[in-house]
């Protein structure tokens, strides 16, 4: 490589690197093959804040499912929900049914092959374009992710912080994209990142880019990139209401389609709040009135900005109930429920399970 650049040896290192190490992951095309847009979008979406061991059982069973697109967007949004629960970020399921209705319907089945139009689509951001545009249609895009960002880091020994360093390392990023492999050069970075220049104990031997790390040679690799400190997340309270009918079958609603967890299952519960709810102040948001009682413990779950604790009192009705979408614990893994709502489940049937006694039969009445 006399005479070539410094970004051209630095792309040329990478790409021979991947041509020798390159993940075999589902969604990629093969060497000399042209990629799927759908399949690469799908991927993309699915692994926005999830990794790659987990995405990859899902993607799996969604394009067996839904083979294309157009598959996809006349698939009922309750079986989409119920195919992603366990991926959790649940609004990118419902985003993912809308852009691939919008591109059905109004772009006919065909994914933009710009990283504009891409942008443009539901639920796709300025990294989950990039990447697309580069994998699937060739453009010479930078697609920064955390593990990209990471490599970019310590190969330029960038001190500041992240995110304040993001701009700087697109930046630096979209220096070596090169003309001719862009879309090898996105996923030889992700794979870089993934593999090797891994968040700790980065396994600087087997780097293509060894001997110009500038992290290295100074010795702060493993300590970048450098994160502006986190501010502690808010702690939010709630109490949940296990409703049952003689059938066994429990009481679920719908949340509202907007917000977090929209259009989910859940236990009906009070509102989330900064202060923890006592049982009797929480009965004005009961579904039905009658003796309610107090389970031990708690449900705990964190999300994005803040984290909740979930006090749940369980009742008993009548075999009409109020109304509600009644379905027996037995059948929940066949729901679309989040997360969450799988955790109350467990921690409700779990603490009403009469405890045993040492000749081994359960206490209780039988109630």
């Amino acid at each position: 490589m006399a005479g070539a650049s410094t970004s051209d040896r630095r792309t040329g290192q990478l790409l021979g690197w991947y041509d020798r190490h390159r993940r075999d992951l589902p969604w990629r095309a093969k060497p000399g093959e042209a990629a799927d847009p759908y399949r690469v979008w799908l991927s993309e979406i699915m692994l926005q804040q999830t990794t790659v061991k987990a995405v990859i059982p899902y993607f799996l069973r969604f394009v067996e499912r839904w083979p294309t697109v157009r598959d996809l967007a006349a698939a009922e949004r309750d079986a989409v929900m119920a195919a992603w629960a366990g991926l959790g970020y649940y609004a990118r399921a419902r985003r993912l049914h809308d852009c691939a209705r919008h591109v059905a319907h109004a772009l006919g089945g065909r994914f933009p092959d710009t990283v504009e139009g891409l942008r443009a689509l539901p639920g796709v951001g300025a990294y989950t374009s990039a990447a697309i545009a580069a994998i699937a249609f060739g453009r010479p895009a930078a697609a920064v992710d955390g593990n990209v960002a990471r490599a970019m880091a310590r190969l330029h020994a960038i001190a500041e912080p992240l995110p304040r360093a993001g701009k700087a390392i697109r930046a630096m990023t979209g220096a070596l994209v090169p003309a001719d492999r862009p879309g090898d050069f996105a996923q030889a970075l992700m794979d870089l990142g993934a593999t090797v220049c891994t968040p700790r104990r980065p396994v600087c031997g087997l780097c293509p880019w060894r001997d110009a790390c500038a992290g290295r040679k100074a010795g702060t690799a493993e300590d970048l990139p450098r994160r502006a400190p986190r501010k502690e997340r808010p702690r939010r309270h709630g109490l949940v209401f296990w409703l049952e009918r003689p059938d066994g079958r429990v009481m679920l609603r719908t949340r509202p389609a907007d917000g977090l967890l929209g259009g989910m299952l859940e236990a009906p519960s009070t509102p989330w709040r900064e202060t923890p709810w006592e049982l009797d102040d929480a009965l004005a948001h009961a579904p039905a009135n009658g003796a309610w009682a107090l389970l031990a413990g708690a449900v705990r779950h964190g999300f994005t900005h803040f984290s909740i604790d979930l006090k749940v009192a369980a009742g008993a009705c009548g075999e009409t109930g109020p109304e509600g979408d009644w379905r027996h614990p037995d059948r929940f893994a066949e729901l679309a429920l989040p997360t969450l709502t799988r955790k109350v489940a467990r921690h409700a049937l779990t603490a009403r399970r009469p405890a045993p006694r040492p000749d081994g039969t359960t206490g209780g009445d039988g109630a």
